[in-house]
């Protein structure tokens, strides 16, 4: 079945069409990411903002494009953090469904963290009973998963995000060190508290899916292009976290949109969330992760073929 799956995050809203096989095998047709933080101000007052909404909403019509182009049989849209914890969430998703006939709904945390462990270990082997724990820096929350092979035995969705975490901490340009020391503080007491410490004395490796940890595993190779090839599966260092926030720290956000395998448009919240990947791995005593470019579009995917929603969105009026 050719499947479009629409993941509005956050910070970034993102595309990918696929053949999903019934026994499991996903082949990528189209995958596009666009930069809409859609969660702008979301921690402050508590709505979406409508220039946040009109920017998600340019994105879609370009992927509703794209969907019918390559014919897709089932359009379904995933929305995390920023709808969930918006008062006029509701009224945005359901614009989303009958503006784009993409049968989206907002996910729960604890979804949302199902969905990327689905997507992240799709490829391994039921018998792998490595502990490993799935890191998932969002926007606007922080999903958690634990589990063997491809199964999750315990999961949890913290509010702490790249944009939230951003705006509450990081009000210079580059950042003081106090700011820094801040949202560091600020993560590490949030990860600690969601996540018990014999789950976490449990886990002996780590899987860091989305925006950045794939960054950091780009500016890590020093990548110009971006090559989804090589940053899958690549190993990165706590040791190369800190070298890398320390370069991107010292300098504003419109020199660092120059940094090679970083994409522009992270540059406002890449140096967040190198603090909160390098916290969140030693937060589970550990000195580096793998770097998965398979995340929540191919769990959601996977999902729309193994358990189908009961009915499709309308077709956009035309």
């Amino acid at each position: 079945m050719r499947v479009a799956v629409v993941d509005i995050g956050t910070n970034s809203t993102r595309l990918l069409v696929a053949d999903v096989g019934a026994d499991g095998a996903v082949t990528e047709i189209e995958r596009r990411t666009t930069v809409t933080r859609l969660g702008q101000g979301v921690d402050r007052t508590g709505e979406l903002a409508p220039e946040a909404m009109a920017r998600v909403f340019d994105a879609l019509a370009g992927y509703r494009a794209l969907i019918d182009a390559h014919g897709a049989q089932r359009s379904i849209g995933v929305l995390t953090s920023a709808v969930r914890d918006a008062a006029n969430g509701e009224q945005f998703n359901a614009r989303v469904r009958e503006d784009y006939g993409v049968d989206a709904r907002a996910i729960p945390g604890d979804e949302e963290a199902r969905l990327s462990f689905l997507g992240a270990t799709c490829e391994r082997s039921r018998d792998d009973d490595t502990p490993t724990v799935l890191i998932d820096i969002g926007g606007g929350s922080t999903e958690f998963v634990v589990g063997t092979g491809d199964q999750a035995r315990f999961h949890v969705s913290t509010q702490a995000g790249v944009v939230r975490q951003s705006e509450r901490h990081l009000a210079d340009d580059p950042p003081r060190p106090r700011q820094l020391a801040a949202l560091a503080g600020d993560v590490r007491e949030i990860f600690g508290s969601s996540v018990p410490a014999d789950v976490r004395a449990s886990v002996t490796a780590a899987i860091a899916v989305a925006g950045t940890a794939t960054s950091l595993g780009a500016i890590d190779q020093d990548l110009d292009p971006y090559d989804p090839e090589k940053v899958h599966g690549h190993r990165l260092s706590v040791a190369a976290c800190r070298r890398i926030l320390e370069r991107l720290a010292a300098i504003p956000e419109a020199q660092r949109r120059n940094v090679r395998g970083l994409h522009p448009d992270r540059a406002p919240t890449i140096v967040a969330g190198a603090v909160m990947l390098i916290e969140a791995l030693e937060a589970f005593d550990l000195d580096e992760t793998e770097v998965s470019d398979h995340d929540i579009l191919r769990g959601a995917a996977l999902d729309a073929v193994m358990q189908p929603r009961q009915g499709d969105a309308p077709t956009p009026a035309s």
